[in-house]
């Protein structure tokens, strides 16, 4: 549909507010700065969500790989040709032994309870999650038996640092006469890391797997050999071969069969606020409708002059299309800017009212995340924009027909 110049510049001069319209121009500001709104938030909050999904995906693979054989209490034997058999399987990028176990961790006076995993200084050291975020001594000095990394939280919490001494409780003690006696053991800290992310952070302990072994009671054995793919979102394509290569050893467990409940109820929410957001926009529409409606009815005498002068009713219907979808149009890039704006600023801007306010506002005890992430997809921007866009044309139809069927006669005899 062409727009001729006339036209145009008709729409325009009806925008435009006058003191008779005053009420109507209103109501168009308020559809504009709805539409503004709804579409900005929408890119926000999507950005947010798959910033959110992406860092946990990110930090939990990171750790924990994407594909587990776990063993009952007794063990795994002859773990390093498991580990060997693992390496060649298609796809497959890294494998890493290691024992696991839930302790009391005791510095200082304070004591909270631990995941310990012991593991080889060289495999840990290929995991980048870990390598990348040490703030304090180094991977390397898991080489040296009673050397622990800790994670930044826990160091903080207990008083910790380099040289420092960390002692483990494990419940599972030695038989005696008096009875089961905890294992205890000092270990000294070696290397602080932090993820950002507050589970890890505050509770993870590495110790060398020689140490583990012992510890734990596990000669010559690990509970664990994780595995890392190319693709870890397409695990299920390696899934088949892997437990062919595991079977009677241990059983294969999956990043998605451990979190699928977690990611599941993140998507949910992502398609909730998705819905609830998007009625921002309709209701913008709404308002563009009443205002076009009402534009309509007070320029109904210049309508009926412009159809005895010869425009047509396809004219008319440009002119009112066109004061409509500019609303729409203005109101979507403003959202569209102020939007992207926000999202790529997003922690920056957390930061400063956090200054601003005294107050905490992202709490990583409770989000898991030391910072507001987010990640703007090109895809959830352009599906935003066209929303907006398709909404407003929309809402601009209907009384942009009325305006067409309105009879110049009819209308200069009320006038």
């Amino acid at each position: 549909m062409a727009f001729g110049a006339a036209e145009r510049l008709v729409a325009w001069r009806y925008l435009r507010p006058t003191r008779e319209e005053g009420f109507i121009s209103v109501i168009a500001g308020f559809a504009l700065v709805g539409i503004a709104l709804g579409v900005g938030t929408l890119i926000v909050v999507l950005a947010v969500m798959n910033g959110f999904r992406a860092e946990l995906l990110g930090r939990v693979l990171g750790v924990n790989g994407h594909a587990t054989v776990v063993s009952g209490p007794e063990g795994l034997p002859d773990f390093r040709a498991l580990a060997g058999r693992l390496e060649g399987a298609p796809g497959v990028v890294d494998v890493m032994p290691y024992i696991e176990g839930q302790v009391m961790a005791s510095a200082n006076g304070a004591a909270a309870g631990a995941l310990v995993r012991g593991v080889e200084p060289a495999d840990l050291a290929r995991r980048q999650t870990i390598a990348s975020n040490i703030r304090a001594g180094s991977v390397e000095s898991l080489s040296e038996p009673g050397t622990a990394l800790i994670g930044s939280r826990m160091a903080a919490r207990m008083g910790l640092t380099i040289g420092s001494q960390l002692t483990l409780i494990s419940p599972k003690g030695a038989a005696t006469a008096f009875g089961s006696v905890p294992r205890v053991k000092s270990f000294k800290v070696g290397g602080i890391f932090e993820i950002g992310m507050f589970e890890y952070d505050s509770s993870f302990v590495f110790i060398p797997l020689a140490d583990a072994q012992a510890y734990f009671q596990l000669p010559d054995r690990v509970n664990a050999v994780e595995v890392s793919v190319q693709d870890p979102e397409r695990i299920g394509r390696y899934r088949a071969d892997l437990v062919a290569r595991t079977e009677g050893v241990g059983r294969l467990v999956d990043w998605q069969q451990l979190n699928s409940h977690f990611f599941a109820a993140l998507q949910v929410e992502r398609n909730v606020m998705f819905l609830i957001l998007t009625l921002i926009i309709l209701v913008a529409a709404f308002n563009i409708i009443t205002g076009i409606t009402m534009l309509v009815r007070s320029k109904s005498r210049d309508i009926a002059i412009l159809r005895t002068m010869g425009a047509t009713k396809g004219a008319i219907t440009r002119i009112f299309l066109l004061s409509g979808a500019s609303i729409g149009v203005v109101g979507t890039a403003l959202g569209f800017l102020l939007g992207l704006a926000f999202a790529l600023n997003i922690d920056a801007i957390r930061r400063g009212l956090e200054w601003m306010l005294g107050a905490e506002l992202w709490s990583a005890e409770i989000r898991f995340l030391s910072q507001l992430p987010a990640k703007v997809e090109t895809g959830d921007v352009l599906s935003v924009v066209a929303m907006g866009l398709v909404l407003s044309f929309l809402a601009t139809i209907y009384p942009a027909w009325r305006a067409a069927r309105l009879d110049p006669v009819e209308a200069l005899r009320y006038e």
